[in-house]
């Protein structure tokens, strides 16, 4: 069974965002190597790596300069050949530091002699050939995949769901890679659920992206008969349709349990470019040193999807695009809903960053926030089914007890309830603050 179908279940809540994808049918052009990168040893969540060279050091193109013996890490790889200039201290955009390798570029992209297919046929040769790719999950918070599909054999877990849904504004590089590489997409799938003894595939994108859809689609048909249960899932365009839990449900209709993993719903998540970049990394052997972003926003003189080297910094991104117009009001790494603020453009690009958004001042506008009119739109948007407005109460008394019982630690701060506020209350701001007076109690 192959084909397209219709979601299981509708989420529930979010938000109908405007698209503004102006950028669909910008083909990916490559950025050539920059004259110099760095590499913050923290792009993931988990351990830190510590670098593995030393200053003054030669390295070349895919070499491993920091690593980290933890489980939940994963080693960051030299996007260039080069010599290591500096290791130095650098503050990331979410206020914390972390040591990172400067590499001066020779311009010759000299290539590591590791490279080369790797060999996966099971369970361990795929989790063996992730950890050295490097490859931590694309668009989000960085969680390396190596940890994700690490399952246990008896956790019962049937069904990889693939969220191609990229339901936040501006952003097209995962639809660019569905249109691009469908064939390494789908390839990609067939690794991961040949080598994790999955039965199901569900790759879930939304119906405003039907070239995506098409050529997924149009591959899956050359497939042979009998071979992996994969159907695509067409969902309705509503944010927050990617996140987890809510493609989860959409897809097969299970529901990840308060407070657990998509593994207790049988299911593990991928995002579309995750799959197939490990799948072009097991044909190659060429490490994740490289991100397709969109760079976008009316401050962008000419917007496109480009594929850059990591560590590049995002100011020179934005010059390849024919640099600004005007200055922006601000400017994010991410999209506008759950995107992180920059507030330098010399800041290097990361593994999970998948777009580089500069905004006008027509396009950040931020309303002046009125009183709480009771309207419960807030509560109506949650996909969660939290009530934002007392919890927003409850954080302002530091009230722990209530707060636990208002379940704020399940909010994923997508920010629909903010979207939604007709008084333009900054809730996902207080939803924030609310889960770090809950965790600041429970620790102290």
């Amino acid at each position: 069974m192959n084909s397209i179908l219709r979601p299981v279940r509708k989420i529930r809540g979010g938000a109908k965002v405007p698209h503004m994808k102006d950028t669909a049918d910008c083909k990916t052009v490559f950025m050539p190597s920059p004259p110099e990168i760095t590499l913050p040893m923290q792009q993931h969540i988990g351990a830190p790596c510590r670098p593995t060279v030393k200053v003054g050091e030669e390295v070349k193109v895919g070499q491993v300069v920091g690593d980290s013996d933890a489980f939940v890490s994963a080693p960051i790889h030299s996007g260039v050949s080069g010599k290591v200039k500096a290791i130095k201290s650098i503050l990331l955009p979410g206020g914390q530091r972390a040591d990172a390798i400067v590499i001066e570029s020779d311009g010759l992209d000299t290539y590591a002699d590791t490279m080369g297919p790797r060999d996966v046929h099971d369970k361990a040769s795929l989790l063996s050939a992730i950890r050295t790719s490097g490859l931590v999950g694309i668009g989000g918070a960085g969680f390396p995949l190596s940890v994700k599909l690490a399952i246990k054999d008896d956790s019962g877990v049937d069904t990889l769901v693939v969220n191609g849904a990229e339901c936040e504004p501006y952003i097209t590089s995962d639809f660019r890679e569905s249109v691009e590489f469908p064939g390494r997409v789908i390839a990609g799938v067939e690794m991961v659920m040949a080598s994790l003894g999955l039965k199901k595939a569900y790759i879930g994108i939304e119906d405003n992206k039907p070239q995506g859809i098409q050529a997924l689609k149009k591959v899956l048909d050359k497939r042979p008969a009998g071979g992996l249960d994969i159907d695509i899932v067409e969902l309705p365009a509503r944010y927050p349709q990617g996140a987890e839990k809510m493609l989860i449900y959409a897809t097969t209709g299970r529901r990840v349990p308060v407070g657990g993993l998509p593994s207790d719903a049988g299911c593990v998540v991928m995002n579309i470019s995750s799959v197939s970049v490990l799948c072009y990394y097991i044909w190659t052997g060429i490490p994740m040193i490289s991100k397709r972003v969109t760079v976008s926003g009316g401050a962008v003189n000419d917007p496109k999807n480009v594929m850059v080297r990591i560590g590049t910094p995002i100011g020179d991104v934005i010059d390849f695009c024919g640099g600004l117009k005007e200055e922006p009001t601000k400017l994010i790494t991410g999209g506008p809903m759950m995107g992180v603020a920059q507030y330098d453009r010399n800041m290097p690009l990361l593994k999970q960053n998948n777009a580089i958004l500069a905004l006008t001042k027509e396009e950040t506008q931020i309303p002046q926030e009125q009183p709480c009119i009771r309207c419960g739109r807030c509560v109506h948007a949650c996909p969660m089914s939290l009530m934002p407005a007392q919890i927003e109460r409850a954080s302002r008394n530091e009230d722990v007890v209530q707060l636990a019982k208002l379940g704020v630690m399940s909010c994923m701060e997508c920010g629909s309830c903010a979207y939604a506020c007709p008084s333009k209350r900054p809730l996902v701001q207080y939803m924030k603050y609310a889960k770090t007076v809950a965790r600041k109690k429970v620790s102290g």
